[in-house]
């Protein structure tokens, strides 16, 4: 749920059932989303609503749509958002009939759906196509 979608415990609670836009980030920065659609307790237009707030920060993007099958079965609608043929500055992963769980994560662990996708892998892949220097890190901070 994205930052100030609920002002008090109740609203965050109704925010998690019926979703809730939030604030857009003052700052573009690289997003990505993973959420079930079947998701009982955090609505799955919440996952929608954090892609689209990401999204106003990059003007000019492209989306692709791309349906999916992770190799432990899991399905998956993956839409990517990117300048051109860059790097995508914003994916949006949802994971078909999965409930409130960790796409991808270990059976013994509780909230996990083994069947994927793996969030975990794509989440690494995702970031580190955003790596960057400790000079050009510095100079944002500073700047």
């Amino acid at each position: 749920v994205r930052p100030a979608a609920g002002r008090s415990a109740a609203a965050g609670f109704r925010a998690w059932r019926r979703g809730a836009p939030g604030v857009a980030s003052p700052t573009p920065m690289p997003t990505i989303v993973f959420h079930g659609d079947a998701d009982p307790v955090v609505h799955p237009r919440n996952g929608r609503y954090v892609a689209r707030r990401a999204l106003g920060g990059w003007p000019g993007l492209k989306a692709t749509v791309r349906k999916g099958r992770a190799p432990g079965g899991g399905g998956y609608v993956r839409t990517t958002h990117r300048i051109g043929a860059g790097k995508p500055l914003c994916e949006h992963w949802a994971i078909e009939r999965a409930a409130h769980a960790w796409s991808g994560g270990n059976a013994s662990g509780s909230f996990a759906d083994p069947s994927g996708p793996d969030a975990s892998r794509e989440m690494v892949r995702f970031f580190l196509r955003h790596r960057t220097t400790l000079a050009r890190r510095r100079a944002v901070l500073s700047g």
